[in-house]
């Protein structure tokens, strides 16, 4: 008992005695989409992310890496039939909070790859919903086209005004993503596989969306 008391405490010591604090910053290029029956049909939307973060080191391979990011996501839908395109673009805009567990592995000299998984936890500053159709519509305005179908041009996401989409703020998923290493920069690829649904839809027969993004970026550490 006292020889396992003494093995823990000494675990500890060392693990104390190895942290290491480090900061970082990145920027990168979202591929996004939402999941789901409505969505099924929509295309990637091209965005981007830029942050802060940070990372824990509790021994040379282990470390805690959380960071602070603002990231646009979204989609796009596009129908075309006889000449005419509809057109619909959502592109919400988040302040996300990744917290990624992370085990670095050396392949030459401070050179590393980095594999990293955890949840995230975001939520909804702005973003907007916009329509368009384009083609002949034979003399009749894109207004009222709209009007008539009760489509409207442009929404809020998450706003309280007359044209919104009610739009849920709170985003929480998982991540996972690698990253290589040369001295103080670094490139990553990074998915991340949203759990909270982000529209509620009457229809049991309707899966409701959910983010789902691709990204890749550099960055530097400090």
């Amino acid at each position: 008992m006292k020889k396992g008391l003494i093995f823990v405490l000494f675990a500890l010591v060392s693990i104390v005695s190895y942290s290491q604090l480090s900061w970082n910053a990145k920027v990168g290029m979202n591929m996004s989409n939402f999941t789901g029956d409505a969505f099924k049909d929509s295309k990637m939307r091209i965005g981007f992310n830029v942050g802060v973060g940070a990372e824990y080191q509790f021994t040379e391979m282990w470390s805690i890496q959380p960071s602070l990011m603002f990231t646009q996501k979204g989609t796009k839908m596009e129908e075309s039939e006889d000449g005419i395109t509809a057109t619909a673009k959502l592109n919400p805009m988040y302040l996300e909070i990744p917290v990624l567990a992370a085990a670095r592995f050396a392949v030459a000299d401070n050179q590393n790859i980095v594999i990293k998984a955890g949840p995230y936890f975001a939520f909804g500053l702005a973003g907007k919903f916009k329509t368009d159709i384009s083609g002949d519509l034979g003399g009749i305005s894109v207004d009222d086209v709209l009007d008539y179908l009760e489509i409207p041009k442009e929404a809020d996401l998450f706003g309280s005004g007359e044209n919104k989409m009610d739009m849920k703020r709170f985003d929480f998923g998982l991540g996972v993503g690698v990253a290589y290493e040369i001295g103080k920069f670094f490139v990553s690829l990074d998915g991340e596989f949203g759990l909270t649904k982000l529209l509620d839809y009457k229809d049991d027969d309707i899966s409701n969306p959910k983010n789902m993004n691709f990204s890749i970026g550099v960055g530097y550490k400090f």
